[in-house]
Parts: C-alpha cells; sequence; structure tokens
C-alpha cells in the first residue's frame, strides 16, 4: 500500500482542519524585450506579452483546484523591475506603467501584480529616481499594483541616500490615501537582499537573472505547524523541532506538485518553492499562536525570538529535505495587521516595535504590516528602515520594511484594510529623532564576513 489509512486522514486534516493551503502561484514574466524608446509602444508590448503569458494563469489555478482538492489561494503575476522597462522610454514619470499594470491584473483576475520595483543598492539611476519618485501617486491610484525598492545588499552595503528618500515616500503615499487608513504602504515594501524569485506580494518581482517566465509556489501552513505543537505539548523543544521539520516536509511535496503542474499547463519553468508560514487574519491561520503553543503566554514574551528562530529554521530543515527547488523567502512571516495573534499581542502590550525588530533577525522577512502614528516624522521611518536594513546585511539574510503611517490616526487607534490585509492597532514609535543621523546620506559600508564573532 502506497499510503496508509493514517497517513491519508492526517492530510486530509491538515486541508480541512488546519487551514493548509497553496498561498499563492506567482507567475513571473520577463519584460525586458518590452523596453524602448516609445511610452505606448512600450505599453503596448509590455500588455500583449503579459497576455500572452499569463492568459491561462486564473483557469490553470482554478483546475488544479478542481482536480486536486488543494485550495490556491492566491493568483499573481511579478514582472521585471520596471524601473529596468521604463527607463528606455525617457519619461520621467513612470505612473502609466502602473496603470496598465492594474489594468492587466483586473483583466486577466489576478489578486496582484509585482514589479512596480526598483534596485538601488549601490545607487540609483535617473529611470530609479523616476519610478521610485512615481510610487506614491501609483499605488494611491491603482488596486492591485504592488511596489518595492531593494536599498541595500550584504555585499554591497546600504544606500542611505535612498533610505533617506523612501521614508518621505512612504509619507506622502499615506497621505494620499489618507481616506483609506494609508493602504497605498501596504502594497510597498523595502529591502536589503531582495530575492529575485519571491512569490509573495508586495515584494515580488521577476528579477533580471530570471529566465523568460517561471512559475513560483508559496505554500503556507500555520495552522499545520500549530497542530503538530499541540500533539506534543510539554515534550522536549527537540522533539517538537522534529515533529515540525516533518510536519514541513509535507507540506513542501505538496506545494512541489502544484508547482510542477501549474508550470507543466501553461508551458513554463517551474520556478522555486517557498515554504512560509504566512498567517492571515482568520482564526487558527497565526504564527504567533504556534508561538504560544511552544509555552509563551503571548507573542513578544521573553523567549520569544528563541521559539521564532526554532520553528523558521526547522520549516527550513523539512522544506529542503521535499525539494530541490526551495528558494524566494521560505521560513515564517510576522506580519501584524494579517495575523490574529499578533494583532492580540500588541493591542495587549505583550510586544512592541523593538521587539519586533528582534525578532526580524530570525524570521523570514522583517517589520511587517505595521501601522504606526500618522504624524511619525520621514526622518523616523528612514531610521526604522535603516535598522532592518542592518539586520539583513551584517546577516546576509533578507529583510523588508512595510510600514503604513495611519493619517490622523496616534498609538491605540486602529486601521482597517479589509481582506488579507486585515486591521492592527496603531503602535507606538520612539519619538527620540535620528533626523542629523539620516541627513548624512551616502553609503554604508558593507560587513566584513571574513573576521566574525
Amino acid at each position: 500500500m502506497l499510503f496508509s489509512p493514517l497517513e491519508i486522514k492526517e492530510t486530509l486534516d491538515m486541508f480541512m482542519r488546519y487551514k493548509l493551503d497553496i498561498r499563492a502561484i506567482t507567475l513571473g514574466i520577463s519584460l525586458l524585450d518590452c523596453a524602448g524608446p516609445g511610452v505606448d509602444a512600450s505599453l503596448e508590448r509590455v500588455r500583449e506579452k503579459a497576455l500572452r503569458f499569463a492568459e491561462r494563469l486564473v483557469p490553470v489555478g482554478r483546475e488544479i483546484e478542481d482536480e486536486f482538492g488543494i485550495p490556491i489561494i492566491n493568483k499573481r503575476i511579478a514582472v521585471t523591475p520596471i524601473a529596468l522597462v521604463a527607463s528606455a522610454s525617457g519619461a520621467r514619470d513612470f505612473v502609466p506603467w502602473a496603470r496598465t499594470l492594474d489594468s492587466l491584473a483586473a483583466q486577466l483576475g489576478v489578486d496582484f501584480i509585482g514589479g512596480f520595483s526598483a534596485l538601488v543598492h549601490k545607487g540609483a539611476t535617473a529611470g530609479d529616481k523616476a519610478l521610485m519618485e512615481s510610487i506614491p501617486e501609483a499605488l494611491a491610484g491603482t488596486e492591485r499594483v504592488c511596489a518595492s525598492v531593494n536599498l541595500g545588499t550584504s555585499k554591497s552595503g546600504i544606500n542611505m541616500d535612498a533610505v533617506a528618500e523612501m521614508g518621505r515616500l512612504i509619507c506622502r503615499a499615506a497621505g494620499l490615501t489618507g481616506d483609506r487608513d494609508g493602504i497605498a504602504c501596504a502594497k510597498l515594501v523595502v529591502f536589503c537582499n531582495a530575492p529575485e524569485d519571491n512569490p509573495f506580494m508586495a515584494g515580488a518581482f521577476h528579477g533580471p537573472g530570471e529566465g523568460e517566465a517561471a512559475l513560483s509556489v508559496g505554500v503556507s501552513g500555520p495552522g499545520v505547524i500549530k497542530a503538530v505543537c499541540e500533539r506534543y505539548k510539554g515534550a522536549p523543544l527537540g522533539e517538537i523541532a522534529d515533529g515540525i521539520k516533518k510536519a514541513a516536509f509535507k507540506i513542501t511535496r505538496m506545494g512541489q506538485l502544484v508547482g510542477t503542474e501549474a508550470a507543466k499547463r501553461l508551458g513554463v519553468d517551474f520556478g522555486i518553492l517557498d515554504l512560509s508560514l504566512a498567517p492571515t487574519p482568520s482564526v487558527g491561520d497565526s504564527v504567533a499562536r504556534i508561538l504560544e503553543e511552544l509555552g509563551l503566554e503571548a507573542a513578544g514574551a521573553p523567549g520569544s525570538t528563541a521559539a521564532l528562530a526554532l520553528l523558521t529554521d526547522m520549516v527550513k530543515k523539512g522544506g529542503v529535505m521535499a525539494s530541490t527547488r526551495i528558494g524566494g523567502l521560505s521560513g515564517a512571516f510576522i506580519p501584524v495587521s494579517e495575523d490574529e495573534g499578533m494583532i492580540e499581542a500588541v493591542a495587549r502590550g505583550s510586544i512592541n516595535l523593538e521587539k519586533l525588530e528582534a525578532m526580524t533577525c530570525v524570521c523570514s522577512v522583517g517589520l511587517d504590516m505595521i501601522a504606526i502614528p500618522g504624524d511619525t516624522p520621514p526622518s523616523t521611518i528612514s531610521g526604522i528602515i535603516a535598522d532592518e536594513m542592518a539586520i539583513g546585511m551584517m546577516n546576509n539574510k533578507t529583510t523588508a520594511v512595510r510600514l503604513i503611517p495611519a493619517p490622523g490616526k496616534k498609538a491605540g487607534d486602529w486601521v482597517e484594510f479589509g481582506g488579507l490585509l486585515g486591521r492592527a492597532p496603531v503602535i507606538a514609535v520612539n519619538p527620540c529623532s535620528c533626523a542629523a543621523f539620516i541627513s548624512r546620506g551616502g553609503q554604508i559600508p558593507p560587513p566584513i564576513h571574513s573576521f566574525r564573532n
């Protein structure tokens, strides 16, 4: 017998009781050959190529859901960083590219399209600067477009001029959508060490080192991992770790099946499988609740960073045993507004911005979906970004920041975004200024990795 009745029941429970799903299938499309001197001609090439490669993305996703009984929550597209495509046009307003992408996403039925992006870790070209300047208006005027900017890497250091600029642009984007609690900022993420093959929004783009098109998969199963921890109640952490690793292996095999089949039906390469514990606002789909099941009273309690380190490492170890295609971010996400346990932890005061920053040293991404007071100075936002970029640079890992200055809101107020973006209490920010530090600009040099302690 290939599978025992117990194994079949366990798999069914993963879907029916513990909210296991494919969080996203993301089709990456290269638009490098769409660059050209004319804006209209370039946009037409973008439209033609995206429709040619992605017209069957949503239908294929639905076919696989029906045939395999595996929920695929989001169908998405990621494109070449638009700064690389639009620069050849000579335009200095890149908002038309965002509108074209938004129209394509709506026509194709995908929930988000990523790639309104720039890579400025060593410096910014005229096209990079034009794209960054266009971000607030682009995100405020579209529904499905996501933007990202890579500000640093472990090899090049941190571009502090770009860090300072992003603090200002985040504030402007929030102001343009003040009637919606600054929702434009929920579609904007800044990175250190951004991967070129990430299927998760808002940071997904199809990197210049990628091929013509590739289908990548993001798998998520916080409920499954929590159920594993419940079965090991009172057991030593080594035993729990082994149980998490075995569950991650099974989850990954399911993702490998879906990714391989979807890529085959679309006639594109299978890119990577991102095994990340990505929570949602739904009860039973929370990373914070896993930490509680490990023995913490609430997320943010002493021991939270250690528990998250164990969780992230075991998820990665289980994944790499199950697939040679593991990539993207892979680990555990700790967004505030998208995790009902994290929302409760912030509301009760068990976790603050500084503890969240400490936990990002060991998780997949960084400070994610965090609402802050609307009057937070741009320099303070830049300082928070710089701190998170430094964590990524020094630890040779991907880190990111998705902060939402909520116009008119103060610490303790609430923001409401709806859907997967959720809701969250506004979290307090350290009032001490870093303006003089941020105004220095320049480049923070890369660290020396040959001499470590």
